[in-house]
């Protein structure tokens, strides 16, 4: 693990140099992802100037939710987004065969050659927002509240991770995958919506199958909710989390056994 810590963090390196090279576009992607936030934000503004609850949400709670989705999407895209977006191209062009050569795990390769700081950014932009939000409901977490918020902010990056990657990893056996990918990466707005106002068969959908509802809505009902833990929620975000990061190493390593490098 030693090994690979220290691989990463010449490939975060040399992607904070790349990334600085280009300052003007990392300024410009800054600038447009605050913008985008900030119109959630107002758009919470104005449903409560309408309402006092959706479900048992309060205004304050849902821009925590808000500020929660944002973190966990910008930590997933900062780290992961480009890469597992890539592999279909790599598959189908051959490419993949440098991958291979690598004296590393090729999954851990391809999924985490580049990185955006840009993101990174915006993830502090959330957890301010996030703060913000608390404040204004005078609720001022304690030291573990806030280490199981972290976590289950990990196990969110990890259930976005193992969908996307094992989407990603279907271009093995069909090819062209990018429509999955991206179709997949537009469900992430569904988990800046509190959980209460899903109902039904979508709701078993998206909070099991693909967990997207519970992402953001655990690790802000984890900081929100401070006269009780969400232990039920934060049990089913880890068995998800577990259960689709070890599918997507599956259909990985079934996948290589399909793949037909570029010289063969």
């Amino acid at each position: 693990m030693l090994r690979y810590f220290q691989i990463y963090a010449l490939l975060f390196r040399n992607s904070l140099i790349r990334e600085m090279s280009f300052k003007a576009n990392f300024l410009l992607w800054t600038v447009v992802e605050v913008l985008w936030f900030l119109g959630q934000v107002l758009f919470i503004d104005v449903l409560f100037s309408h309402v006092e609850y959706i479900g048992d949400w309060t205004r304050w709670q849902v821009v925590a939710l808000v500020g929660t989705h944002q973190v966990v999407a910008q930590i997933f895209q900062a780290f992961f987004y480009v890469n597992l977006t890539q592999i279909p191209e790599l598959v189908r062009t051959g490419k993949l065969d440098v991958y291979l050569t690598l004296p590393m795990d090729s999954q851990f390769a391809a999924s985490t050659k580049q990185f955006g700081m840009d993101n990174l950014v915006n993830t502090v932009i959330g957890l301010c927002i996030t703060g913000f939000a608390l404040s204004k409901l005078g609720i001022w977490p304690t030291l573990s509240q806030v280490l199981l918020y972290a976590l289950c902010v990990l196990l969110g990056v990890v259930v976005h991770f193992s969908v996307m990657c094992g989407l990603s990893t279907l271009c093995f056996w069909i090819i062209r995958a990018q429509g999955l990918v991206y179709g997949y990466f537009n469900l992430f707005n569904i988990g800046r919506y509190p959980d209460s106002v899903f109902h039904g068969s979508f709701k078993l959908v998206f909070s099991w199958l693909i967990p997207v509802i519970l992402v953001a809505n655990v690790p802000t009902r984890v900081l929100t909710q401070f006269a009780e833990t969400p232990w039920a929620g934060i049990a089913q975000l880890a068995f998800s989390a577990a259960l689709l990061l070890g599918l997507s190493r599956l259909l990985w390593l079934q996948g290589l056994r399909r793949y037909s490098s570029a010289s063969s």
